[in-house]
């Protein structure tokens, strides 16, 4: 039985789909004025690891996630650039692509783009306004936030901290637009120069909160199954969120609400854009494993901090690499293996271990739980492959459950290259040196073969080689 810890409720909760063996689940994208840094990688493969971990049990996920393309930061670089604020999405976007497909990340069933959803934004916005829970000022539509009864209810907060709040970071102009300081902007009026589209409100653009209400309403139904996010967008986007899409449909709008912590680095600081402390995937997967950083990032579970260092990205490359080693070392003794009559004890062993994967990861998808009983199946492995004899059937029980299990976290075992032809034949120089004991040209052999990337390993069945990662 899966349980998820809801946000709203702050408990777990068996976790029951509207209909079933059928997930609907929403998780706001990046605004796309900038490469991801891994702070919003660690979002990005949170909610794809769940996920993969929904389709393993059996659940068909429609999975929909957007793009900002959009706001006040992506004006401020198409000026910079001196292009369209269209031209600076569309080249982050593809960039976005590029970055997760390198950390094995699965596209979303859809991604949709707030311009392209203006006509059901105002519709949205339209809505609101004559039902009295917002309010044109100036050019400006505002929500009336002190309206919907249950605002604060999922960051835990009471009106007047939000009141006193907003009166610290609300600028005089704006102040002198609202009704009340919590109120917040539905539809911007357009400054002289910016992108902008027709309303009844006169030219402007969405707020950035309303996009993400229109377009999981209009993709997912009034009411769908997960919504997920960073732990920052707990307040003010996702309450914000509940707030317009409540209000205008009188109906529940998420029934659970998951977020991830943050990405740390040195002091425990938050990695942020605006404090200029982050690292891009872009830029990381250049010097990085996109391995590595994909294990990295996914092993360890979604609500706890995660910090960031090359002594931890160090530990999960050495991690990652045992697991692998494991599996191409049972593998290789694939080779002129046969069947055998009788694997019952590999397959309880096995079955045991798949369990209690399974049993760790409907915790709120424990994931730290879960990889000790993936590395219960490595030592199962190793064992394995130590062994005098092995069953083809017996091995490939084992092999497949690694890769069952691992895919979960996005890890790619089967993966090995083939080696170019000259390589090839430098290990086959050195099986040959080695035959002969010629030890002086093996040992000169394989120190080239490591210069090159080729790591060797002499078994009692023979030598097995690995890229070097």
């Amino acid at each position: 039985m899966l349980k998820i810890f809801n946000t709203l409720t702050r408990e777990k909760e068996e976790f029951k789909p509207i209909t079933p063996k059928q997930v609907n689940m929403y998780v706001c994208g990046p605004t796309v004025y900038n490469y991801i840094h891994i702070g919003n990688a660690r979002s990005i493969v949170a909610f794809d690891t769940v996920r993969r971990y929904l389709e393993f049990l059996g659940y068909d996920v429609k999975f929909v996630s957007n793009f900002t393309d959009v706001d006040d930061k992506m004006i401020k670089e198409a000026n910079k650039e001196g292009i369209t604020v269209p031209e600076v999405a569309d080249r982050f976007i593809k960039a976005f692509y590029e970055d997760i497909a390198q950390i094995n990340v699965q596209k979303a069933t859809i991604n949709p783009r707030a311009t392209d959803n203006i006509t059901e934004i105002i519709d949205f916005i339209k809505d609101l306004v004559a039902k009295d829970y917002a309010y044109e000022s100036q050019g400006d539509v505002f929500y009336r936030a002190r309206k919907f009864k249950h605002y604060g209810e999922l960051s835990d907060q009471n009106i007047d901290q939000l009141v006193e709040g907003a009166s610290e970071h609300v600028g005089d102009t704006e102040f002198a637009k609202k009704q009340d300081p919590i109120d917040f902007a539905l539809w911007k009026k357009a400054k002289p120069g910016e992108i902008k589209w027709d309303s009844p409100w006169g030219e402007g653009r969405p707020g950035w909160h309303i996009e993400c209400s229109v377009m999981s309403t209009k993709y997912l139904g009034d009411t769908f199954d997960i919504h997920g996010g960073g732990q920052d967008l707990e307040f003010p986007h996702h309450e914000n969120e509940i707030a317009q899409s409540e209000a205008k449909t009188g109906k529940k709008f998420v029934n659970y609400w998951m977020h991830n912590g943050f990405v740390t680095v040195e002091n425990n600081e938050k990695m942020s854009k605006s404090l200029g402390n982050f690292v891009t995937v872009h830029d990381l997967v250049k010097t990085t494993n996109p391995q590595v950083l994909r294990f990295f990032l996914s092993s360890t579970h979604y609500r706890r901090p995660l910090e960031y260092s090359q002594d931890n990205l160090q530990k999960a490359a050495d991690n990652l690499d045992k697991i692998k080693t494991a599996y191409n070392n049972l593998k290789f003794r694939l080779d002129g293996a046969e069947d055998a009559s009788d694997i019952n004890d590999i397959q309880t062993q096995v079955t045991k271990i798949v369990d209690d994967f399974k049993t760790a990861m409907n915790d709120d998808f424990n994931v730290q739980n879960g990889l000790t009983e993936i590395f219960n199946l490595v030592s199962l492995a190793n064992n394995y492959a130590a062994g005098e004899t092995v069953a083809k059937n017996a091995a490939n029980v084992i092999l497949e459950a690694m890769v069952k299990l691992t895919s979960i976290l996005g890890v790619k075992l089967d993966d090995q290259q083939d080696l170019s032809e000259e390589i090839q034949q430098m290990v086959d120089q050195r099986d040959e040196a080695r035959a002969n004991k010629d030890f002086a040209t093996s040992d000169k052999l394989r120190d080239q073969l490591k210069d090159m990337g080729v790591i060797l390993e002499d078994t009692p069945q023979g030598t097995r080689w690995h890229i070097n990662d």
